[in-house]
């Protein structure tokens, strides 16, 4: 299954030089300095309240996000996460991706009660389904479903887990 995102054709020079007609200077300056400060903050109740209110994610509660973990610098407002989920350290969560010829958007909507392991990149598109496990160093390039697990680059299913 390919990822959900929408393509925006450019001309001319590539898709990352023309950034700032895709998404305004000011708020990739706000977000910039909003997610640097959540991703050094020891407290997960901090990192929640400046990702809802400054950012406009939707946290669940009692989510974790391990330090150092980057939401996306330009729409971190398409990034959902369900409620008792942790993201490891250094993961990179991204909603967006410039290319030479166009760029994508992409909702990424990670469920209830989902371990994502360090050092993971979520690609913009992707549906993480509840009680999925996602390992360490993960590429996620497609859907995860409900209650599997799942690591390697390239992403690979490794079994299915109980839902209980």
């Amino acid at each position: 299954m390919s990822r959900k995102t929408e393509r925006y054709p450019v001309s001319g020079t590539n898709s990352l030089w023309q950034l700032y007609k895709t998404v305004s200077f000011w708020k990739v300056v706000k977000i910039f300095l909003v997610s640097q400060v959540a991703r050094i903050t020891p407290s997960m109740r901090m990192k929640n309240w400046l990702y809802r209110t400054f950012l406009n994610m939707k946290i669940g509660q009692y989510t974790a996000f391990a330090l150092m973990v980057m939401v996306d610098a330009m729409f971190p407002e398409r990034i959902k996460v369900g409620t008792n989920s942790i993201i490891g350290y250094n993961t990179t969560i991204l909603a967006h991706e410039y290319l030479i010829k166009e760029y994508r958007l992409g909702d990424v909507i990670i469920g209830n009660d989902v371990m994502i392991g360090a050092n993971c990149t979520i690609l913009p598109g992707v549906t993480i389904g509840d009680r999925a496990v996602v390992g360490a160093g993960t590429v996620v390039h497609k859907d995860v479903a409900a209650d599997t697990f799942v690591a390697g680059n390239p992403m690979c299913f490794i079994k299915k887990l109980s839902s209980e």
